[in-house]
């Protein structure tokens, strides 16, 4: 099981990541676009994930992925019961919701300076 401080100390290895407690939940954000945002309780992880390929991420592990909240569903994004992930799968998810919201350029300086 991960936690929000697990999520903290990938988040804040990217560029351009800034941490926010907005109305009493964890969000992670480059500039104004929220890639990854936890309940109030800290138990379900939200983070941008493309829409294509959502419905088949929640069919194939329903115990893991749930659907965002109706009003969510515009946005790419999927939520995730934090209980269900271990370390490597939340920072796979994480870097691929971050990479989402940063410029090409500024992920493959991110990954470069990583190997």
């Amino acid at each position: 099981m991960v936690t929000v401080e697990d999520v903290r100390r990938l988040a804040v290895t990217f560029p351009r990541s800034s941490e926010h407690l907005i109305r009493d939940r964890v969000k992670f954000r480059v500039g104004s676009i929220v890639y990854v945002a936890f309940s109030r309780d800290e138990t379900i992880m939200g983070f941008g994930f493309p829409k294509e390929e959502r419905a088949a991420l929640i069919e194939a592990e329903p115990e893991k992925f749930l659907w965002p909240r109706e009003s969510d569903l515009r946005y790419h994004w999927v939520n995730a019961r934090m209980s269900a992930l271990d370390e490597a799968e939340m920072r796979e998810l994480v870097t691929e919701a971050w990479r989402m919201c940063v410029p090409k350029k500024v992920y493959a300086a991110y990954t470069s300076a990583l190997t």
